[in-house]
């Protein structure tokens, strides 16, 4: 992948999020965790953008400041890392008054470390511009070097801190938050990445003060700090727009897609439905979905067989399946029976007295339809014979 698209792509990502949650934003703007999440993607959006090498060279030049990009990019991405730290804390939870005090030092440290950084560049001298290597040319330089080490501090606090706190948050998360889950997931591995590339950046700038010229490859180190920022960047981004309205309906979309696919032809036969637009919503395509199936429901039910029922129900209870998911594979079962008896002998006849389903959602019914081997066993079991 190239840097360009690298560069552009953890932006991308936040830009998009800070889109979709714009409307949840706004109205909650009174509450500390929306504020800490749109202060995190503002910031954040332009960071690698602004840490690529191109970028340094226009900003420096138009600027007319050798090396300004430097305390730019270093005080942005400080801010970054205290807003990541804050955004956790919220997340969190807790007692407000702990949360509070934690979010005030956490602001407190890393203002002033973003304050000390432009101070230490302004009373410094780096008269020859380095669009790579900056903290380790200068690694000697005084006032620079300061500058450097606040910096790689801040940043390593930020990240080691983020890194743990979403750990032990992962660990403790409840299986059925999975945007959550995969979240913290995300910031996890970022995390580690941005640990490694902060370890070499160390190394590098430590030989230089014993007099050694050890450096990290630039575009090594490029690579890791961009993929840290994609990752850490689509961990926050995930939670904020997996809890959606709009994302949760996609969800359920892609979950009822195995049984609209077996039902719609049995819908067709039952009821003409009205074509969707490539331009319509998700949400108006989910209740398309689910008025297919429901349709398709209807048609099989001379073909339910209350046999098929009991006897995939009595096999998923043997298993030691609980009761609720044992209906869910009970109905699923006969479902796919009927679909494949009705293939069969045809849409004309059936059986005289329809049977209905009495199972809860139909994504349950759905997924069951699609994994279980009961209902695969019944499915073949319909048409042996035949």
């Amino acid at each position: 992948m190239s840097e360009g698209i690298l560069r552009f792509l953890p932006g991308s990502v936040m830009i998009l999020a800070l889109l979709i949650k714009a409307p949840a934003l706004r109205r909650g703007w009174d509450q500390p965790l929306n504020r800490a999440a749109c202060a995190l993607l503002v910031v954040g959006a332009p960071l690698t953008f602004l840490a690529s090498p191109s970028t340094i060279s226009t900003v420096n030049r138009l600027t007319g400041v050798v090396n300004f990009s430097a305390p730019l990019v270093f005080g942005l991405i400080t801010v970054f890392s205290g807003t990541c730290v804050v955004l956790v804390l919220q997340w969190g939870g807790g007692p407000p008054a702990a949360v509070r005090r934690a979010t005030r030092l956490t602001v407190a440290v890393f203002g002033a470390v973003t304050v000390a950084i432009v101070v230490l560049f302004v009373i410094g001298d780096a008269p020859v511009e380095r669009l790579r290597d900056l903290d380790t040319y200068y690694a000697t330089t005084p006032w620079i070097r300061e500058m450097i080490v606040c910096f790689l501090l801040a940043h390593t606090v930020g990240t080691s801190a983020l890194t743990v706190l979403c750990g032990k948050w992962l660990r403790r998360a409840d299986p059925s938050l999975r945007p959550l889950r995969t979240g913290l997931a995300l910031i996890v591995c970022g995390g580690l990445l941005d640990l490694a590339y902060l370890a070499g950046k160390w190394a590098s700038v430590a030989a230089r003060w014993a007099g050694r010229d050890w450096v990290v490859s630039a575009d090594a180190a490029l690579g890791l700090a961009y993929g840290a920022a994609l990752l850490i960047g689509t961990g926050f981004v995930v939670p904020l727009a997996g809890g959606s309205a709009a994302w949760q309906d996609f969800g359920r979309y892609r979950r009822l897609r195995p049984l609209w696919k077996a039902l719609r032809g049995c819908a067709a036969a039952r009821v003409r439905t009205v074509p969707l637009a490539w331009w319509s919503p998700v949400g108006i395509r989910l209740v398309h979905r689910e008025s297919v199936i429901d349709d398709g429901i209807l048609a099989l039910a001379p073909w339910f067989d209350p046999a098929v029922r009991d006897t995939a129900y009595a096999v998923a209870r043997g298993q030691g399946l609980p009761e609720a998911r044992a209906a869910v594979v009970a109905d699923a079962a006969m479902l796919a029976a009927a679909c494949r008896l009705r293939a069969a002998a045809g849409a004309a006849g059936g059986h005289p007295d329809p049977y209905r389903l009495d199972s809860g959602p139909l994504d349950a019914l759905a997924r069951e339809f699609r994994t279980s081997p009961i209902v695969a066993a019944a499915r073949d079991a319909a048409t042996a014979g035949t």
